[in-house]
């Protein structure tokens, strides 16, 4: 049996194609791009190429584009870097006597999280969570309620902030159920009180079109890795508009937010990775849906009590997700790796937890149905005769751990009654 790898959404192969890209500016145009010389000026032509490529297929403009390491780096300096500029200006204007407010999502991904957590440690920030569905759309109308609830009374003419919030942020396509998120409709809600709108576009970026600046987005966050390049690159999308205190301090390269000798090679493979991804995405995304509708539907044909978890319509391309009640999604996933699929639980980030996905939690399933959780994520349209191995997998799956279960719960009542009868 060929084995499958489903978990594309935790990281994809690197193409040829981006290989023999890179490889130029790793071994011949190999110059620091800040050099003055000849060889400087070629590997600085590269990157300027590199960053007008990534930003015409985000939507956005070549000087909003700064390379970092990856999504967790471009989310960490959005949300320390925004909030922190927005905190001094605050501070500024009113002391102490303000608490700084930090709005996310529920279901957001550490790399957010966590950065708000610091905030709230650090700076005192109050970090509100905003709640989501049980299908994991963001509440617009909690949205609105707890930004009118930021507003600070004073002029609507002044100088000062009028809102209490220094930032939102959303992701734009949730890592373990696939929903997609309106972030445009999210960006005029936070606009319309004068709060920026950070993006976590991780999950999303070479799977759906991305228009950064027609949606009014602030700042959007990218990792390479997601869509065909290697790992440790990714980019933070910035609008001049918008304060931003650096995270890196040094020489002053990207725009003096992210210090550091630019990785030219990278950047090379991040801006070939997207075209690319972009161009396929295009080309097969009517055919990846309908597959990925088509092992849906087989998945629960085989196993009743499956349930799809996110959007059933509003959803990433090739995500298929699910909740086994009864079952351990651990159990689960040894056994059909064990039967040649690779697939997930969710977020790759938080392996090795033993935890319930945040996100499925926060659409209110109980911890042992979210613990079940299984992912299935690919990047290729899935034969039918792959569908088919994929179920059959499943159901052999689901019937040995059940089976597993009902010998164990049965051995757990014999020795019960075994402890009865000898103590009684």
């Amino acid at each position: 049996m060929t084995g499958m790898y489903l978990d594309a959404a935790s990281t994809e192969p690197v193409s040829e194609d981006v290989i023999r890209a890179m490889m130029p500016f790793l071994t011949e145009a190999y110059a620091n791009p800040m050099s003055v010389h000849s060889a400087g000026k070629t590997a600085a032509k590269a990157l300027e190429a590199a960053r007008a490529s990534l930003a015409a297929d985000l939507g956005a403009r070549p000087d909003d584009v700064i390379f970092t390491s990856g999504g967790t780096e471009s989310d960490n300096l959005a949300v320390k870097g925004i909030a922190m500029a927005r905190i001094r200006r605050m501070r500024d204007a009113y002391g102490e006597s303000v608490t700084p407010r930090i709005i996310v999502s529920s279901i957001e991904h550490p790399a957010v999280l966590e950065s708000a957590r610091w905030l709230e440690r650090w700076f005192g920030c109050e970090v509100v969570e905003i709640p989501v569905d049980a299908q994991a759309h963001i509440d617009l109308d909690a949205l609105r309620g707890e930004l009118e609830q930021g507003r600070l009374d004073v002029p609507s003419e002044t100088a000062k902030p009028r809102n209490a919030t220094v930032l939102v942020s959303a992701m734009l396509a949730n890592n373990e159920v696939g929903t997609v998120e309106p972030v445009d409709d999210i960006a005029r809600i936070a606009h319309a009180c004068g709060v920026p709108l950070h993006v976590d576009a991780v999950q999303a970026a070479g799977q759906i079109p991305i228009r950064m600046r027609e949606w009014d987005v602030d700042a959007m966050s990218l990792s390479g890795h997601k869509f065909g390049t290697p790992k440790g690159l990714g980019a933070l999308l910035l609008r001049s508009r918008v304060p931003i205190e650096p995270l890196i301090n040094g020489g002053g390269q990207e725009r003096s937010l992210r210090s550091g000798t630019q990785n030219v090679a990278g950047a090379v493979a991040l801006a070939v990775a997207l075209r690319d991804a972009n161009t396929r995405m295009r080309g097969i995304q009517r055919q990846l849906v309908a597959s990925r509708d088509r092992l849906i539907d087989a998945v629960m044909r085989v196993e009743p009590k499956a349930r799809l978890t996110g959007d059933p319509m509003r959803r990433l391309p090739g995500h298929a997700s699910f909740v086994f009640p009864g079952l351990s999604g651990e159990a689960l996933l040894v056994d059909l790796d064990a039967r040649g699929i690779a697939c997930s639980s969710g977020s790759a980030c938080a392996v090795g937890r033993h935890e319930a996905p945040g996100t499925l939690l926060a659409m209110g399933y109980a911890e042992p149905v979210a613990k079940s959780a299984v992912r299935m994520t690919f990047r290729e349209p899935l034969a039918p005769e792959q569908i088919n191995q994929i179920a059959a997998a499943v159901e052999e799956s689901c019937t040995s751990l059940c089976a597993a279960s009902t010998v164990h719960d049965a051995s757990i009542n014999v020795q019960a009654q075994l402890f009865m009868s000898n103590n009684g």
